[in-house]
């Protein structure tokens, strides 16, 4: 008894000096201000570190990393420092001990230290999140669909748990930030019920957010965006807090913003505008390649003449510092202003042809129609890049891939055709959807010009690529149960073959589907019917029943699509009046709040039906719309630029002639 009480202090002081020592390290990190103090830390005490040691010493490191500008970031340095790989051991080793939030911080921050998805330690981490997913609190669940969603496992079966567990949380969770993290994490596999629950719920939320946090509503425009789901008010709500934080947004953001908008073919004259003039402020500090290139690809398209070519002298000055991705954004940019710089254009090439052994397929699939576009003469280069198409395309599965590969490798000409590709297109046709099937047919039909013997004879190779082509679609169209899925497919569909071969199946789907037409997809079958200038009596007296019905539900910008058809295709329906009157009513209050070359195009649809609102001819014939107009339209792409000017001078012949007191 007397040796066991001897033996109590000393495993109490032994004890106590243990937990002291595990402070003093904990302090010891907590006061780190850099990598190498941190490291020293942990190469002093590798063998006293508990799991919160290396939870603090991870998280520092990527604090360190995150506090700095992109440009000054040593995140290389830091994953190749010798300590780095002993916290990754440790790490490893300590899994089991996590707590559920430390365990996902951690991976958090390795991934974002750029440790590889496929580690170990990476796939150890993930297996055990797994384990622990339907427990996870809702910000960790929130982080980890980030972290998921940087490995490319969005659409994994982990991913889709995590989808249902949102759905079934969905009503308990009142932080914008981390909803709309797991929103951007699921899109890719939510139905369409949970995906309108969604939009609702962050319709709530997002006046709960700070104002000046525009990262949250940037997530909700990247999630419409994946999911195909142009919701306006929503989109108008995310716009308005763009708008009051423009002068805090970076060229990159901007960037973002404006390449989603165009994603959803949403055009917002006010955004567009003051991106404008934000963009043109940063010229002047954007000094590096990184921040430049942003700059340059949002910037560009958007700008005057003037600003165009001081954009294009200063990416001369500093085009060999560009990287390969930066070279590549330059030269899509080049190609969407249509530029003319030859020594630029050249400089660019040289750029991408030096580095052409790192693009992936789509990448150089990108690379060759922005070259092509611009009229770029380098037979060597497109040799080059026609023959690495088609390498890529011999190994690609996926129909999509295979689809654009083909699309870009019908542009280059050539005097016959690579067997392995008809095979490859062959054997994905049966997979494609509507879209991909067109983009095929196109292609086909340019392998046919192209081909020395095309004037003799069809070769039947060709013939029976067209011939699949025409079965997969109408097999496709056969089989189509939902009508959003039907007009999702033919939303870009146009040219030839389709009208020839699949138009009139189009029309026995749409008109099979006829029930299904409700407010929601009205506008995109109008499009459809007017860009196929197909007249479909029992299908447009459908849509103007709907819309009649609906009218209060349908968003006042939609009544430019939803009258256009009627309009361009002379058709009258029974209620003609009735239609156009609500329409009418519908959008008159809320002028002020469409894109003035929007409000253009609708008085011209309207004149052409020979309805003339009073109150919507003078709003455009005048001074300050005519000045908001000319404003927007520096903005807008060149074809656009030129159709709404050619609307509005045919507008106005028509208002001289039928309503002159409106002027």
């Amino acid at each position: 008894m007397h040796r066991l009480r001897c033996v109590n202090p000393c495993l109490t002081r032994l004890l106590h000096c243990g937990a002291a020592n595990r402070t003093q390290i904990l302090e010891g990190l907590r006061v780190c201000s850099n990598e190498d103090q941190v490291f020293d830390v942990v190469s002093r005490n590798k063998a006293k570190l508990t799991v919160d040691h290396v939870s603090c010493a991870v998280r520092m490191l990527w604090q360190f990393q995150k506090e700095r500008p992109e440009l000054l970031r040593t995140i290389d340095l830091t994953k190749t420092h010798p300590q780095f790989l002993t916290l990754q051991v440790l790490a490893e080793n300590k899994i089991a001990l996590m707590s559920d939030l430390m365990l996902i911080d951690i991976l958090y921050a390795f991934l974002r230290l750029k440790v590889e998805p496929h580690e170990s330690l990476v796939q150890q981490m993930v297996s055990e999140a797994w384990l622990r997913v339907d427990r996870l609190p809702l910000p960790s669940l929130s982080k980890f669909s980030v972290c998921l969603k940087d490995q490319h496992l969005q659409n994994s079966p982990l991913m889709g748990r995590i989808a249902s567990i949102l759905d079934q949380r969905l009503s308990s969770i009142n932080n914008a930030r981390i909803l709309t993290a797991l929103m951007t994490g699921v899109s890719s596999l939510v139905s369409p019920q949970l995906r309108d629950a969604l939009i609702s719920r962050a319709d709530q939320l997002l006046h709960t957010i700070d104002p000046s946090n525009y990262n949250t509503p940037r997530r909700v425009v990247q999630f419409l965006r994946n999911t195909k789901c142009i919701h306006r008010p929503l989109l108008e709500k995310c716009n308005k807090i763009f708008l009051c934080n423009i002068s805090r947004l970076d060229a990159e953001n901007i960037n973002i913003i404006l390449g989603l908008y165009q994603s959803l073919q949403f055009n917002n004259c006010d955004f567009r505008l003051a991106a404008k003039e934000r963009l043109i402020e940063l010229m002047g500090t954007s000094t590096d390649p990184i921040s430049f290139t942003r700059l340059f690809v949002a910037l560009a398209p958007i700008a005057s003449l003037e600003i165009r070519e001081r954009l294009e002298n200063m990416t001369l000055l500093m085009a060999d510092e560009f990287n390969a991705q930066q070279a590549l954004a330059v030269a899509e940019a080049l190609e969407e202003i249509r530029s003319r710089n030859l020594t630029l254009l050249n400089k660019i090439a040289s750029i991408i042809q030096k580095n052409l052994h790192v693009y992936k397929s789509l990448e150089v699939a990108r690379i060759t129609q922005a070259l092509f576009l611009l009229h770029y003469q380098n037979s060597e280069l497109f040799a080059t890049l026609r023959k690495t198409l088609i390498s890529f395309l011999q190994r690609s599965f996926y129909p999509s891939e295979v689809t654009t590969l083909t699309r870009v490798l019908s542009m280059l000409p050539s005097p016959w055709l690579d067997e392995g590709v008809v095979s490859r297109v062959d054997e994905v046709m049966s997979q494609c959807d509507l879209d991909e099937l067109n983009t095929i047919s196109f292609a086909v039909a340019k392998w046919i010009r192209n081909d020395p013997s095309y004037r003799h004879n069809t070769h039947s190779k060709y013939v029976r690529l067209l011939q699949r082509l025409s079965n997969c679609g109408r097999e496709r169209l056969q089989v189509a149960a939902k009508l959003d899925l039907v007009l999702e497919e033919l939303k870009y569909i146009s040219g030839a073959w389709f009208e020839e071969m699949l138009l009139e199946e189009a029309i026995a789907t749409l008109n099979r589907m006829m029930d299904q037409v409700n407010w929601t997809n009205i506008s995109e079958l109008a499009f459809f019917l007017t860009r196929m200038n197909h007249l479909h009596p029992p299908l447009m007296d459908r849509m103007a029943k709907v819309a009649l019905e609906n009218i209060d539900k349908i968003h006042f910008s939609a009544t430019y699509a939803t009258l256009l058809p009627f309009s361009i295709l002379n058709y009258e329906p029974t209620q003609k009046d009735e239609l156009y009157d609500a329409c009418i009513k519908r959008f008159t209050p809320h002028m002020s709040s469409f894109d003035p070359h929007l409000l253009v195009l609708l008085a011209y649809s309207l004149a052409v039906a020979d309805h003339f609102p009073e109150e919507l001819i003078r709003e455009i014939f005048n001074i300050d719309f005519l000045g908001k107009l000319d404003c927007q339209l520096e903005s807008l792409p060149d074809t656009l630029n030129l159709r709404t000017r050619q609307r509005l001078m045919e507008l106005n012949r028509a208002v001289c002639l039928e309503c002159p007191e409106f002027q």
